[in-house]
């Protein structure tokens, strides 16, 4: 079993926010392979599947994202190796992507939600471009919509970051970073 799980904000006032570009990505799969997702309330997310990869979005809000994760994973039995975290990071330029096998949270509470409650930082994750962050604080900026010029760069950004889970899951984190970081 594998999960893929998108960090973002429920609700129709964050749909086009940059916090919600994990949401976005996690969206873009899977109405490229026709899924539809269901609530699970006991599992804290939005959940979808193909074949063994699950899908999550979940639905405690960005801030306790690690609550469904761990929830997710102890249910399917979903090994720590196959989880792949996906989410917005205002330290990159928007249209980049960067597979990470690890790391601190950098400031980003939803991956620090997700390492308190997994106990670890030795997660693997795609991180989405949102930058450069103008002279405003951070926790604004990543509530604010894309502009449509924006969201024009993020969709092929988002193929981009379809191609490299394709290739993550195929061969490897190491590959993945060699082609798409």
């Amino acid at each position: 079993m594998k999960l893929i799980a998108g960090l973002g904000n429920i609700g129709d006032k964050y749909i086009f926010t940059r916090h919600n570009a994990g949401f976005m990505l996690i969206d873009s799969i899977a109405i490229n392979e026709g899924l539809t997702f269901r609530e699970n309330s006991r599992l804290k997310c939005f959940i979808t599947n193909i074949g063994d990869c699950y899908l999550i979005k979940p639905t405690t809000f960005m801030n306790l994202s690690g609550e469904a994760v761990k929830a997710v994973m102890d249910y399917y039995k979903i090994p720590i190796e196959n989880v792949l975290i996906v989410y917005d990071d205002l330290s990159l330029e928007l249209g980049k992507i960067r597979f990470r096998p690890n790391g601190s949270d950098g400031g980003h509470n939803g991956i620090k939600s997700v390492i308190k409650h997994l106990g670890t930082q030795d997660i693997a994750r795609l991180k989405i471009g949102i930058g450069p962050q103008p002279n405003i604080p951070s926790e604004v900026f990543v509530l604010q919509n894309f502009s449509k010029e924006e969201l024009e760069v993020l969709k092929s950004t988002l193929s981009k970051a379809k191609e490299g889970i394709g290739c993550y899951f195929r061969e490897g984190l190491a590959s993945a970073q060699n082609k798409f970081n």
